[in-house]
C-alpha cells in the first residue's frame, strides 16, 4: 500500500501545482502509515525536487515518447505506476492535465473520485474528502468507499512548503498503447503566467472606463509580480481578452491575494473568486456589494488610488534589492 502522486511538468521543468500536490499527498501518506511516491512523465531536468516536498521516492517515465502530452498514454503510465507501488491512493492537481487524467485512472482503477479537493481527507471514520460545491458557495464531504482511491486537489488549497527531504528517481519505463493524439505544434495564447496558477492578480471592470485606462492596472500587477484578470462586461467589449474574464462564466480562480479595481460585485464575478484568501476592493462607491465579501476595502477614485499603490509598491520592491 502506498500514494502516488502525479506530478505535472511544463516546459521540461515540474509545475508549480507538483509540488502542492506532493506537499498534500505526503500528508495523507504519513497519515495512514505509509510511502508517499511521486510520478514525472517526459522529459523533466528537475524531478528529484520532489523529495523537498514529501516525496520519498519518484518515478520518472522519461523515454520521449512521453514528451507530448496525451492524456490517453499518461492514464497508462499512472495506471502502471500505481499498480507497480500498490498505491491505494492517487493524488492529482485539479488542473488542465490532472481534469483530463484522473477520471480515466479512477475508471481504470474502479477507484471512487472526489474533484477539487480543498483539504486533507479526514480518516477518522473511513476516508472522507471536503470539496468546494455550488461555484464555491457551499463544501460538501464526500466519502470514498472504494479500495483505490482518486483526488485531484484544487491548486492553492494547502500549504506547499518544502519540508528538507531528499527522494530517489527511479527510470519508469511502462509498456502502453499507441498513442491517439499527436501533438503537432502548441501555440500560447498569452506569454504571461496562467491565471489559475497566479498566486496574487489584479482585476478590473467597467469602473477603469476604457482600455486605454488598463496601463495602469499593468503597471500594478508589474510591481506586484501579479496576473491581471478582468470582469465579464469588460471581456464582453472587447477591452481585454476573453482569457482574463474571471467568474462564474469565466476562470475560477484561488489566488492569495485578490485585487478588484471597480468591479461591483456581482454573484457571477464573486463565484469565480471567492476562494481568494485576501480580496482587496477599490471602488468609489461605499455602497458596492463586493465590500461585504472584501478583506480590505478603499472606497476612492481609481485614477487616484492605483497610481499611489504603484509607486508604493516600487518603492517597496526598491527598498528590497
Amino acid at each position: 500500500m502506498s500514494v502516488l502522486i502525479y506530478a505535472n511538468t511544463a516546459n521540461g521543468k515540474i509545475h508549480k501545482s507538483a509540488f502542492e500536490a506532493v506537499a498534500y499527498g505526503s500528508k495523507i501518506a504519513a497519515d495512514l502509515g505509509t510511502n508517499a511516491t511521486a510520478i514525472v512523465i517526459g522529459a523533466c531536468s528537475d524531478a528529484e525536487s520532489l523529495g523537498e516536498f514529501g516525496a520519498t521516492k519518484i518515478l520518472h517515465a522519461n523515454d520521449s515518447k512521453f514528451n507530448d502530452f496525451d492524456p490517453s498514454i499518461y492514464t497508462q503510465v499512472v495506471v502502471k505506476g500505481a499498480e507497480a507501488e500498490g498505491a491505494d491512493v492517487i493524488i492529482f492537481s485539479h488542473d488542465f492535465s490532472g481534469k483530463s487524467i484522473a477520471p480515466r485512472v479512477a475508471a481504470k482503477l474502479d477507484a471512487g473520485l472526489v474533484s477539487g479537493a480543498v483539504d486533507y481527507p479526514s480518516t477518522a471514520n473511513g476516508f472522507t474528502v471536503k470539496k468546494a460545491v455550488f461555484s464555491g458557495k457551499a463544501f460538501a464531504n464526500i466519502t470514498i468507499n472504494t479500495d483505490k482511491k482518486v483526488i485531484s486537489l484544487l491548486p492553492n488549497s494547502v500549504d506547499k512548503s518544502a519540508k528538507g527531504g531528499s527522494a530517489s528517481v527511479e527510470t519508469f519505463s511502462p509498456e502502453v498503447g499507441a498513442a491517439t493524439v499527436k501533438v503537432k505544434e502548441v501555440i500560447k495564447e498569452s506569454a504571461d503566467l496562467p491565471l489559475t496558477e497566479a498566486e496574487k492578480v489584479v482585476s478590473a471592470g467597467r469602473g477603469l472606463k476604457g482600455p486605454e485606462n488598463w496601463g495602469m492596472i499593468e503597471d500594478l500587477a508589474k510591481e506586484l509580480g501579479a496576473a491581471t484578470a478582468c470582469s465579464r462586461p469588460v471581456a464582453d467589449m472587447d477591452w481585454r481578452p476573453h482569457h482574463e474574464h474571471v467568474g462564474q462564466t469565466g476562470v475560477a480562480i484561488r489566488p492569495n491575494l485578490y485585487i478588484a479595481v471597480g468591479i461591483s460585485g456581482a454573484i457571477q464575478h464573486l463565484a469565480g473568486v471567492n476562494q481568494s484568501k485576501t480580496i482587496v476592493v477599490i471602488n468609489n462607491d461605499p455602497e458596492a456589494p463586493f465590500f461585504k465579501s472584501a478583506n480590505y476595502g478603499i472606497v476612492g477614485d481609481a485614477f487616484e488610488v492605483i497610481p499611489k499603490l504603484v509607486e508604493a509598491a516600487k518603492a517597496f520592491n526598491a527598498s528590497n534589492h
